[in-house]
Parts: C-alpha cells; structure tokens; sequence
C-alpha cells in the first residue's frame, strides 16, 4: 500500500513537470530522478520578456549618452581652449579670473568660488595652457570610459560636471551658448543616476530612482517648451509661417543638407513651421498621459532632433536634447538595444523575477525638495509674457531656461578678413587676400561643412559679430591685430592663411558680404559656387600693427609684434 502510494506521488509529480516546466521536488523517494527532471525542466525554460516599469537599462543608455556629449565637448576643449582662453588666447582666462580676484577683495576664497566656480583657482597660473589640457584630457578620459564600459559611479559623474563646469565659468564669451547651461544641468541629473562607489551596469543594491527619470522627462518638457514659446512670442514669421523661408540659409554655420531644403517648396517650409509648433507646444504633454504616449513623445522629440542635426551644424546641441528624451523609455522598450541571454539583459531579467521591494534608493530622494524649490522660477519664467532664454536662476547653472531661434534672420551677412603686402591700403591696385575660417561661409565656391556635433567656437562668434558692428565685438579687431603679426595661435583656428610661409600682411581689414545659396542648377550652381555674394561695404577699415597699438593698450592687451622683417 505504502509502496504503490509513493509510486503514484512520484507520477504525480512527473506530470506536474511536464505541464507547468517548474522543479520538483528532490526529496522524493527515487530522488535522482527528481533532480535530472528539475535538470531538464531548467533548460527548457524559455527566456522571460522585458516587463515594464523599470530603468536599468535606462540608465545605461542615459549614462552613454551623457558620456559622448562630455566626451565631444571636452575634445573641443581640448582643441580650441588654448587659443581662445590659454596663455596667448584672445582672452585668457588667466586675466579674467585676476580681475575676478580684484572685484572680490584680491583674496582666493568663498566669495571668488561663488563668483566663478572653477577648480583652476587653486591651479598653478604658471602655466594655465597645460592646467586647460589636463582638465580636457581627465574629462575625455572619464568620459570614454563610461561611454564604452555604460557605468558609472556618482564620484566620476560629479568629476565630469565639476570638470566642465570650471571651464564654462572662465569661458566668457567663447562659452556663452545656451548649450553650456543645458549640458551642465543634464550632467548634475545625471550624477543622481548612480550609486555613490559601485562601478556596475547593473547594480543590484541600487536601482534608478523614478524621480532621477522624471527630472530628466521634466527637462525635456522644459527645454521644448521654452523653444516653443519663445518662438510664438518673438518673431512675428513665427507666426505667420515664414520663417522656415529662411532658417536653413540664416543658420549659423549651414550644412551641405541645408543648401537643398532652403529651395524647398513653399508649402513644406509651412509644413516644417507648423509641425515645428506642433512638437515643440503640444507633444510635450504626452509626458503626463500614460506609459504609451510618454514613449510617444520621447520618440517624436528624438525623431524631431535627428531632422535638425541633418539640416544644419547646431553644434551639440541637438545631440544633448536627445539626452533627457531617452529617459521616456523603460526596460521594455529599450531591451533591442541590448544582447539577450547575457551581460545587462540578462541581470535585469534577474532582477525583475526578484522580489525587489524595499531595495535602498539612489541618492536623487535627497534632492527632490530642492529640485521643487529651484523650479518654481523656471515655471514662472515660462509662463510670463517677458520669457527670457537660456538664463541661469543660481551660479552652478543647475536648473535654467532654454530656447532657440526666437527670432530669425532674414538675410545672411559675413565679415571677411582680408589682408595686404600693398604699404598703401588705399591703393586701387593694392591685391587684398582673403582668409577663410574652418566652417563657416567665405569662399563661395567652398561647400558647407559637415561638421556637428562638434563645433567652431570663433565661426560661432563670427555669425553674431557679422550682424553687429566691430564696437559691439572688440575682439574682432584683436584678431586682426594677431593676423598682422601672422600670429600662430589665431591663426590655428583658421582653414587658410593667405601669406603662410611669406611675409605678414601689412593691413587687415574687415569687409562685410551678403550671402546667398545658388540656385542649384543654374549657370552659378554649375560652375562650382555654392554661394553667391554681394559687397555690403566695410566692417572696419584698414589697421596696422602701429595704429592699434594705442587701441590694444587701452584695452590691457599685449601688442602683438611682427614676426618677420619687411622689407
């Protein structure tokens, strides 16, 4: 009786195997069978789906995304910031930060710190070329880790703003874009994804807080929002649908894409203004209505960014709004990105089989009654009639305002540099020779570069000087003074130098173009130009080394000196 009642316990069991793929239980009589069933019930168990309503995997396509966008806006540190803020640059932030120590009482303390954030105080000032290199080529080299290895800790994330933030602050006009503030408040948020030491893409101790992924779906509704609004309250082409007419050959620094889009029709540049409106007044809300429409606007937004990035070099900056759009994504949707069966796929299955309640949660509990308080003016910002753009509410650029292209402009303007071995600049047949920037507009028969997410910080600059005058943009006439001397520094930030390996020129002047795209397929388009031009008139009229001596002391700059004899 005993014998043939476990006989049929042991059936029983078997066929539970069968039916339902679980283990059974080994302590049965004929207990090797029981455990080569479980064997085999474990391997034909079939892989587990992503469920919704996590972010492991989030996280790690937030970390490498905030990571690459650290990692170009170092290497433009890298590249440029000798020439602009170094030693010789055009404004060395050793002077600016002497100035800074004399507003505040000649003292390096609390009061300078809070003034100007920046490690570079207690540098070194011996040689402040070398300190910009290092801090450049730490955040290159932290930021490529994360970017290849998808972790990080809280102590490397907080390095990477502390980092970047100590060059925006002694940037002064080379750091001015509103894509600065953005970067440092995308990459404070993200400090608040990680734990505070571990370096795993998974660790388990410490899943992502959903207020760390609600502040970054806030910043995305903010950053649109205040694009959007600044637009409808500014310029009136807004408004009137017009104003796609002219962006693609207005824009700072055109790509090739740009020259074919501008000669679109006119009902798809309505189009573009209209759905423009649409994405960035409307779909932001999706945020609030449900898992399904949250994603919806992640994707629009991320899809709305990949258009601008092929339209135009718009720097980093389409790039970083991508950013706080991933954050609309949970596990389930992101899990394609990933390799199933292994690595972070796999321990997030893991986790989500788990009872996870009662995990410990990141650090970003700890800062939500700070967040609220900092937002309020951010609020108020956007809703008011007096909307101002990429404005900073605290000196740690923590929480800002955003917007862009609140006002467009109707034609294209450029100031050309030009230099002359002639002694008398007034001479009609003295021969005047161009120089030629690295990607913004000069020779007509150059095509635009293709060049985002990396950026030219004086092609920038000189897109705003070109619609002011020289009073309004000194520098410019400080680079004239360094063209003079055929001064190696400046003239790094340049595509061509006219006199290179011959004497300096003996005058610079700065003669002011409209430009205009050639119509492709016609006789100009043909013969090569991509642009076509027409002579405004001076934008400042021709200096020498001598006659800006007296401009260059009243200004404390070193008087650049002549490199070769003339003869």
């Amino acid at each position: 009786m005993a014998a043939s009642g476990e006989r049929a316990e042991i059936s029983v069991r078997k066929r539970r195997v069968g039916s339902k793929r679980t283990e059974t239980d080994s302590a049965v009589s004929g207990g090797e069978d029981g455990k080569h069933s479980s064997s085999d019930a474990e391997k034909e168990k079939p892989l587990l789906s992503l469920q919704p309503g996590t972010y492991w995997l989030t996280r790690i396509v937030l970390l490498r995304s905030v990571a690459f966008i650290y990692f170009v806006a170092f290497s433009v540190a890298y590249n440029q910031n000798k020439q602009l803020i170094g030693e010789h640059g055009l404004m060395p932030c050793k002077s600016y930060l002497r100035s800074v120590k004399r507003y505040v009482g000649g003292k390096i303390g609390m009061a300078a710190m809070a003034y100007t954030p920046s490690v570079l105080w207690f540098f070194d000032w011996s040689d402040m070329d070398a300190n910009l290199d290092g801090i450049a080529l730490l955040g290159m080299a932290l930021s490529g880790f994360v970017l290849v290895m998808g972790m990080a800790n809280m102590v490397i994330m907080l390095t990477l703003w502390v980092l970047y933030h100590s060059l925006v602050n002694v940037g002064q006009l080379w750091y001015s874009f509103g894509w600065e503030s953005q970067l440092l408040e995308t990459g404070f948020l993200a400090i608040f994804l990680c734990p505070v030491w571990t370096l795993s893409q998974v660790p388990h101790r410490c899943p992502p807080s959903l207020i760390c992924i609600w502040t970054f779906r806030w910043l995305i509704v903010r950053i649109m929002l205040g694009a959007g609004l600044i637009k409808i309250r500014g310029d009136k082409c807004w408004r009137d649908l017009t104003c796609m007419d002219y962006h693609y050959e207005t824009q700072p620094v055109p790509n090739p894409m740009s020259y074919y889009i501008h000669r679109s029709p006119w009902w798809f540049h309505r189009f573009e203004t209209l759905s423009n409106h649409f994405v960035e007044l409307i779909v932001p809300f999706f945020t609030f209505l449900g898992r399904r429409l949250c994603m919806v606007n992640g994707a629009i937004q991320i899809l709305f960014q990949v258009v601008l990035i092929v339209s135009g070099n718009l720097s980093f900056l389409n790039w970083l709004t991508i950013v706080p759009s991933l954050a609309c994504f949970d596990d389930a949707s992101l899990g394609f990105l990933f390799r199933s069966g292994a690595g972070a796929k796999k321990a997030v299955l893991e986790i989500q089989s788990e009872d996870v309640a009662g995990l410990p949660a990141t650090p970003a509990h700890i800062v939500h009654t700070f967040f609220t308080k900092k937002y309020i003016p951010v609020v108020t910002n956007l809703l008011s009639s007096r909307q101002v753009m990429n404005t900073s509410f605290d000196p740690l650029r923590i929480v800002n305002t955003y917007g862009a292209f609140g006002s467009i402009t109707k034609e294209r303007t450029e100031v050309i540099f030009q230099g002359t071995l002639s002694p008398d600049p007034k001479d009609p047949e003295a021969l005047w020779e161009e120089y030629q920037f690295m990607c913004k507009p000069g020779d007509v028969y150059r095509r635009p570069c293709l060049l985002s997410p990396y950026h030219y910080r004086l092609d920038w600059l000189m897109w705003f000087a070109a619609f002011q005058t020289y009073e309004q943009s000194e520098w410019v006439i400080h680079i004239a003074g360094r063209l003079l001397s055929n001064d190696s520094t400046v003239l790094s930030l340049l595509d061509h130098n006219p006199f290179q390996g011959r004497d300096s020129p003996r005058w610079v002047r700065g003669e002011h173009f409209r430009y205009k795209f050639s119509q492709p397929g016609s006789a100009s388009a043909a013969q090569g130009k991509w642009w076509l031009r027409k002579r405004i008139g001076a934008y400042f009229p021709p200096v020498n080394l001598e006659g800006l001596r007296g401009y260059f002391q009243s200004r404390n700059w070193p008087h650049p000196h002549l490199q070769q004899n003339r003869k």
